[in-house]
């Protein structure tokens, strides 16, 4: 779950800059990233906005975000693990997994985490998406290899060594993996835009024609279930396993769209759930529609513009978290009364009901 190639143009023209400016107001411990010091250019730009009064039974309008941690690239795939109380994410271009802790302390959790080829000329070499298997093993999108692995070692000693699920559809490579989700039976639905591609659409070693959306079946069949997309992104399963949520980080038509699930692999009646596409033409508005979460209520927590949309389960935006930051993904942890939020190069964190 990412941007779209003119943000990373932005982004990785600007870089060195940027982490001058931020370097002058933000002080970080070099070896975790833990922060000591939070500049209010950062925090003043943090706000809620309740648009519906259901919207009150969720979060607090004066709840307060708060940066658990900065200093790293482009943070993506947050995954709350309950056996630990900690947070895995992702730092794609250092080609990074994270662990960071109760105590906001911050270590490198897998090195390399999404591909281990040497001279990988892009910019998207390491992991996206962070999910857990049904049996509680580590899934990682892994953009560079072009895959979903599964790390071969427990979550308690990690290495950085891994197994392929899927890296092919018809005997073609995947373009990169990017987010995931299972559904209660144990079938993966995934996003596989071109964003680990060093030549992104245009690359020459892009073997497939589309990005498509997929279900692999817990038989190991892979099924496509959508190639109209030009850039799907995040990707959630509701809990009653009846629709497919899906964001595309497409700035020519900016979106998150709804499927209804009908059977494992077998979707119907796809659906604009929530449109921003003015919204990111125009000045002043970060970002795309992104990674995703979706709680046992039905309440859908999406990046997209200038922070965190909040949906209720008829598909109504009932409010907004404003971060002020480029917002790539999020997750809850699992009493749900806390969402993490991984922004630029920060961790974000606020408390729900």
């Amino acid at each position: 779950m990412k941007k779209v190639i003119f943000v990373y143009a932005v982004l990785f023209t600007a870089f060195i800059s940027c982490k001058q400016e931020k370097k002058e107001t933000l002080k970080t411990e070099t070896t975790n990233h833990n922060i000591t010091e939070v500049s209010t250019d950062i925090t003043s730009k943090f706000s809620i906005e309740i648009i519906d009064k259901e919207a009150l039974t969720v979060i607090n309008p004066e709840a307060k975000i708060e940066v658990l941690a900065s200093g790293f690239t482009w943070t993506e795939g947050p995954l709350w693990i309950e056996k630990g109380n900690y947070l895995l994410f992702s730092d794609i271009p250092n080609n990074k997994v994270y662990k960071l802790n109760a105590k906001n302390d911050t270590i490198t959790y897998l090195k390399p985490s999404g591909c281990d080829i040497q001279n990988f000329t892009g910019k998207e070499s390491g992991s996206n998406g962070l999910i857990l298997s049904p049996d509680g093993k580590l899934v990682l999108m892994q953009q560079g290899d072009r895959r979903i692995g599964i790390m071969d070692a427990t979550l308690n000693n990690p290495e950085p060594k891994y197994t392929t699920i899927v890296d092919n559809y018809k005997g073609k490579r995947l373009n990169s993996p990017n987010d995931a989700s299972y559904d209660a039976f144990g079938n993966l639905y995934f996003t596989d835009p071109p964003y680990g591609l060093p030549g992104n659409l245009e690359d020459p070693n892009k073997e497939l024609d589309f990005q498509g959306v997929y279900c692999l079946l817990k038989n190991g069949e892979l099924v496509l279930l959508d190639d109209q997309l030009k850039y799907p992104n995040g990707i959630a399963v509701s809990n009653d396993g009846k629709r497919l949520y899906v964001a595309v980080s497409n700035r020519e038509k900016a979106s998150w769209y709804t499927y209804d699930i009908v059977a494992p692999g077998n979707v119907e009646n796809k659906k604009v759930l929530h449109d921003v596409t003015a919204l990111v033409t125009s000045d002043g508005h970060q970002g795309l529609p992104d990674g995703l979460k979706v709680n046992k209520k039905g309440i859908v927590f999406a990046t997209g513009p200038n922070g965190v949309w909040v949906f209720n389960a008829n598909d109504k935006l009932i409010a907004r978290i404003h971060t002020g930051q480029l917002t790539a993904n999020c997750a809850l942890n699992t009493k749900e009364n806390r969402l993490y939020m991984t922004a630029d190069d920060y961790i974000l964190a606020v408390d729900l009901y």
